[in-house]
């Protein structure tokens, strides 16, 4: 049993430390991205990881610590972090990028996992773009198998490149082959894009850049991150999650209203 001096040893090198950076190495460790081997290169890779917790982390590591329990005892500080800042607040600052060890906030890749995780009747995503849907949407496609009720819609920007010539049909059948392809599931969202981004270049033409997800009627997280690898995981990005019933509901009720209007169309095959 360790002594209290001996517990707050530990501890020490984990204070002062934002719950995102260490949601971000637990959720490394858990999904194998970060194993007993990790180093301070690969640790700096998932996180901005202050020299004092890199240290600690590869003593507890080369003392046999396993890959698994590294990410409960990271979480477990996460989560004390969150309890001290008020975690149970409606609001949540979301943030992927270099952060200061002062900083209180979440990591985009981890709230999107666990939004993914927790879903249980409906999910909404609006993006302008996805990329890597097998890593991205994995957590996702697994849930819908879990649930077979769940819905799930994506809103996304499908268009045509610059100097593409050919007809609409075959741009829409083109992206509905690519994504059935490359989602990592058996079950397929439903998906919807704005017809206006085939329009000519003019006044009608729009692109769809709205990015945000809803869960279950109760939870919205907007964001300025796309569904690819680099946003969730390298590039600088904010974002807010907003635990009110209210607020996603008329959040939800905008796509709804655009889809009960045809201003949005339905992807052919998805």
């Amino acid at each position: 049993m360790p002594t209290a001096v001996e517990a707050a040893a530990v501890t020490a090198p984990f204070q002062k430390v934002s719950a995102g950076v260490l949601r971000s190495l637990a959720d490394g460790f858990r999904s194998g991205r970060l194993g007993a081997g990790a180093s301070k290169l690969t640790l700096g890779r998932v996180a901005d990881v202050p020299e004092s917790l890199v240290r600690e982390v590869m003593r507890l590591l080369s003392e046999g610590m396993t890959p698994a329990h590294m990410a409960l005892l990271l979480d477990a500080r996460a989560d004390a972090v969150d309890a001290h800042n008020g975690g149970a607040n409606p609001i949540e600052l979301v943030w992927t990028g270099p952060e200061t060890s002062a900083s209180y906030s979440r990591d985009t890749s981890v709230v999107v996992r666990e939004l993914f995780e927790s879903a249980q009747r409906t999910v909404l995503i609006s993006t302008f773009v996805v990329r890597q849907e097998k890593a991205v949407f994995a957590p996702l496609a697994a849930r819908m198998e879990m649930f077979p009720d769940l819905r799930v819609q994506v809103f996304l920007h499908i268009g045509r490149d610059w100097r593409d010539t050919r007809h609409e049909s075959e741009i829409l059948r083109e992206f509905s082959v690519g994504f059935r392809e490359n989602w990592p599931g058996k079950r397929f969202p439903e998906v919807y894009y704005d017809p206006r981004a085939f329009a000519p270049d003019g006044p009608d033409r729009a692109t769809w850049h709205a990015k945000c997800v809803l869960v279950d009627d109760d939870v919205a997280f907007v964001t300025s991150a796309n569904f690819t690898e680099w946003a969730q995981h390298r590039n600088v990005e904010a974002g807010v999650l907003i635990r009110e019933p209210h607020f996603t509901a008329q959040l939800k009720a905008q796509f709804e209203g655009l889809v009960q209007a045809r201003r949005v169309a339905r992807l052919p095959g998805l």
